[in-house]
């Protein structure tokens, strides 16, 4: 969202944290617990929570909803980095641990849908980045956000990393029965050490993968996106057979690869950890990245034409849910990564 549609605010008693983007301060917290040790949050007021695509993204929804900036998750790769130069912080360590809280979200969710000029069409959560990261356990959010949508029976979707989204499973489930819901986790690979490199605030792939298959038990569409693919590190024969079978064995409705991208931001910030971690592999990468964000149409043909052909072997989508609104068109029409280009805006969670 563009970020002159901001108001922030201060509330008494609360800690200040001048930034060069806040010409009036937001309400900064940190918290001295394990798990948000070292993470600074920016409670702002957003003006206006449902946002528009611009039209020059080539991804196959019109309208998201994201109540968080920045991402604990700290995904070595992820696109949305360099969204947090547009605050006058940097894409790296700020990304991971400077996130701002939009607390208002549930209640301008359930009035703008309530507006004359909305029109009920689709909804996108998890696009930009996690609307499951940690941070969604102390401030509850998507509870709101959900109950509004299932109220106004606003067709929607979830894309996730995160575990939490199990603590709003009765909810899914209700909305589901009123509206098409879809949700999908985003689980690229499943071996262990190379999530622990690469995803380190996330929940394990295996973890997210049991989160696939519960939402499925319980009548809620759930696909997975195969994604970010990893040439070199998760991209043998052998590593998709393995997580392709791993996804069957979930249950997913649907499974959909899309290989590595680097975009600005996230580019700099992947390269120097592949430099640390795999220094072997950076000429391989600049051959493969070197004109731009994308790997070549070729190989991403290949990979998704594995790929295609393991989820037929091991019969992905063959058990889709029953009851759910949402479980047909899951299953059905997946979605489809957009064609490689420069220009392109892939807003998917990697």
């Amino acid at each position: 969202m563009r970020w002159d549609g901001l108001r922030l605010e201060t509330d008494e008693g609360g800690q200040r944290e001048s930034t060069p983007l806040f010409a009036r301060s937001a309400v900064t917290r940190t918290f001295d617990t394990p798990e948000f040790r070292g993470v600074t949050f920016y409670e702002i007021h957003a003006r206006s929570i449902v946002n528009r695509v611009p039209s020059a993204s080539r991804v196959p929804f019109e309208w998201t909803v994201n109540p968080y900036r920045g991402c604990t998750h700290a995904c070595t790769y992820c696109f949305a980095r360099r969204t947090h130069e547009y605050l006058d912080l940097d894409s790296g360590r700020d990304f991971d641990s400077k996130i701002v809280v939009k607390v208002n979200a549930p209640d301008l969710v359930r009035r703008e849908l309530a507006a004359p000029r909305w029109r009920g069409q689709p909804i996108a959560m998890g696009t930009n980045v996690d609307c499951y990261q940690r941070a969604e356990g102390r401030y509850r959010l998507m509870p709101g956000i959900i109950g509004a949508l299932r109220d106004a029976r606003n067709p929607f979707s979830i894309l996730t990393k995160g575990s939490l989204i199990l603590r709003d499973l009765d909810l899914l489930a209700e909305a589901a029965e009123v509206t098409d819901v879809s949700t999908a986790v985003s689980a690229g690979f499943t071996d262990e050490p190379l999530w622990r490199a690469v995803e380190p605030g996330t929940p394990s792939p295996r973890k997210r993968l049991e989160v696939c298959a519960t939402l499925n038990e319980h009548g809620v569409a759930c696909g997975v996106l195969m994604a970010p693919i990893l040439p070199y590190l998760s991209d043998s024969p052998r590593a998709l057979e393995t997580t392709v079978r791993r996804i069957a064995e979930a249950g997913a409705t649907h499974v959909t690869p899309i290989v590595l991208h680097l975009r600005p931001g996230a580019r700099e910030w992947f390269m120097a950890w592949l430099s640390r971690e795999h220094p072997r592999l950076v000429p391989r990468y600049l051959e493969l990245y070197g004109r731009g964000a994308y790997a070549p149409r070729a190989y991403q043909e290949r990979i998704g034409e594995t790929v295609r052909a393991l989820a037929r072997e091991h019969g992905v989508g063959r058990s889709a849910p029953h009851g759910a609104r949402g479980a047909r068109r899951l299953g059905e029409r997946p979605v489809r990564p957009p064609a490689p280009a420069a220009t392109a805006e892939q807003l998917t969670l990697l």
